[in-house]
């Protein structure tokens, strides 16, 4: 026999959640400037390095 007291719940997206339209960020970065920071890390941590034990005494 089925149950008498079972909870119906509303249908819902699937378990996904649309945080968009829950929040939405003040700063924002265009793909351009994301690429630039990423080789300018990769700059810095190469140039580091090779010239790293000489710019801290250790080499």
């Amino acid at each position: 026999m089925a149950r008498q007291n079972k909870v119906n719940l509303p249908s819902g997206m699937g378990g996904l959640t649309r945080y968009f339209d829950d929040y939405t960020s003040n700063i924002e970065f265009k793909p351009g400037h994301i690429i630039i920071l990423a080789v300018i890390i990769m700059v810095l941590v190469i140039f580091l390095h090779i010239q790293g034990y000489a710019l801290l005494g250790l080499g």
